[in-house]
């Protein structure tokens, strides 16, 4: 089985802002995050990871999908292209 960071959507520790909290019924951010949390089975990803042993967590699939889906919907499709 593999093996995840885990995070917690409610964190206020470590960063000010509750992520959360944050989202607004109705707009893209929550249809998202609903979308990814609740609906899709993203149990295919685990058999790509080999980390169940002794290698170090990974960062979990949905969260990596969110941060993807969110950018490419605001247009960005590189963390390397410069600011137009």
């Amino acid at each position: 089985m593999a093996k995840y960071i885990p995070y917690d959507d409610d964190e206020t520790r470590l960063i000010t802002i509750n992520f959360k909290a944050q989202l607004q019924r109705g707009s893209f951010e929550y249809a998202l995050n609903n979308l990814l949390e609740n609906q899709l089975d993203l149990i295919d990803f685990n058999s790509l990871y080999k980390n169940d042993q002794d290698s170090p967590p990974a960062y979990n699939p949905a969260i990596l999908l969110k941060v993807i889906l969110f950018a490419y919907s605001r247009g960005i499709t590189s963390s390397r292209e410069k600011n137009k």
